[in-house]
């Protein structure tokens, strides 16, 4: 008992630093403030800046109520912080080649409900959309070329610059008829 005071206690200790840029870290990323966070987690406003301040030697049931405000676990009110940036090299991300096409996923990641594409069509090339889950929402905008999307028989010119929203669920296709490259990006927001 005594080394968890001298861990956690006001002198201090790397425990104590840590929680304290944690709880802090997470709730500025939240942008909230104490007093609002403190509520959330139903304890005192100075229990909660006493966190924040290396001073803290919280009770379990205390570090249980600010992670459950914070939506973290305890091991994260406590771990080592994480960088604030990590740089991910262009290779290391996700491309696949179908037919003539490139599409590199944007984000490292896996966001739930969202994906996020880079679509490289070289001139005549043709990408079949894959149907998505019903009531999933497609956003397309072109950043260089013209990039034709057929949704559901319907064909739409879309040119840099412009943006079709279309339903996701439906059978589409996009298609450079053009003699350039055409480079779009295609968010799909996915219906769970």
């Amino acid at each position: 008992m005594g080394d968890e005071k001298t861990a956690l206690g006001s002198n201090g200790g790397p425990l104590a630093e840590r929680l304290a840029s944690n709880v802090k870290t997470l709730r500025e990323l939240r942008g909230a403030t104490q007093a609002e966070m403190s509520k959330l987690a139903k304890i005192p406003r100075a229990t909660w800046a006493n966190l924040e301040s290396y001073g803290a030697n919280p009770t379990l049931s205390v570090l249980h109520k600010v992670a459950q405000a914070l939506n973290v676990s305890i091991e994260e009110l406590l771990a080592e912080p994480r960088a604030t940036c990590r740089l991910y090299p262009k290779d290391s991300l996700r491309e696949k080649v179908r037919g003539l096409a490139r599409v590199k996923k944007l984000l490292p990641d896996p966001l739930p409900g969202m994906e996020i594409d880079r679509m490289d069509l070289p001139a005549r090339a043709r990408l079949i959309g894959v149907p998505h889950t019903q009531g999933t929402r497609e956003y397309l905008t072109v950043e260089d070329g013209e990039i034709t999307l057929v949704v559901s028989g319907q064909t739409f010119r879309v040119k840099e610059g412009d943006v079709a929203v279309f339903q996701g669920d439906q059978k589409h296709s996009y298609a450079n008829e053009g003699a350039k490259r055409a480079i779009g990006y295609s968010v799909v927001l996915i219906t769970p």
